[in-house]
């Protein structure tokens, strides 16, 4: 049994099946220009509230100025492995529009954006792992951005690298099975 495959109750599409968040990415993968565009295409035929596409994206390649200045916002565990991959993005939530009137479901349709965004990137043949522990201050003053766009997570994606390459503590958890609560459990009514 492959313990990256998703167990499911029923079926699912194989991309999500398949979906999973390594911390091992290959450091000598890159992306050549363009072959990230099917994925933000992805992520911008996203659904939003009013269609107001609330979503903005900061996309680095490891080696350039603006991969080093989001590596050194991350925090903990993060630091450890995400400067192997290929690529980092800051998924930013745009939390009211030019003229200050509040977009309140901004970081939800981002959340669908980024969502759009992996499922493309499994079925390209790259891996993503998402962040939340990162000093969201320091990329906003890193990028000079505005108050009213939030970075909301930061997106590491790559070509899947050996486990071998991690720290002892990250490694177990690499190879560790999958599990995710029960089917039952995440259903508060279901009539």
């Amino acid at each position: 049994m492959n313990p990256r495959l998703a167990q499911t109750s029923a079926p699912v599409l194989p991309t999500l099946a398949e979906r999973w968040s390594p911390r091992a990415f290959d450091d000598a993968h890159e992306f050549p220009e363009g072959a990230l565009r099917g994925v933000f295409e992805a992520a911008r035929w996203a659904p939003s509230a009013s269609n107001t596409q609330p979503w903005r994206f900061i996309l680095a390649r490891r080696g350039s100025d603006s991969f080093a200045k989001i590596e050194a916002q991350l925090m903990g565990f993060n630091q450890m492995w995400a400067g192997t991959a290929a690529a980092l993005i800051v998924n930013v939530a745009e939390t009211a529009d030019a003229e200050g009137n509040a977009r309140p479901w901004a970081e939800y349709d981002l959340g669908q954006a980024v969502a759009h965004l992996s499922i493309q990137a499994q079925s390209e043949g790259y891996h993503l792992h998402q962040m939340g522990g990162f000093d969201r201050d320091g990329i906003s003053a890193a990028f000079d951005l505005e108050a009213r766009l939030v970075p909301v997570s930061i997106t590491a994606v790559g070509a899947i690298g050996s486990a071998d390459s991690l720290p002892e503590a990250l490694r177990e958890r690499e190879l560790a099975p999958r599990s995710r609560f029960d089917l039952d459990d995440i259903m508060l009514v279901r009539d």
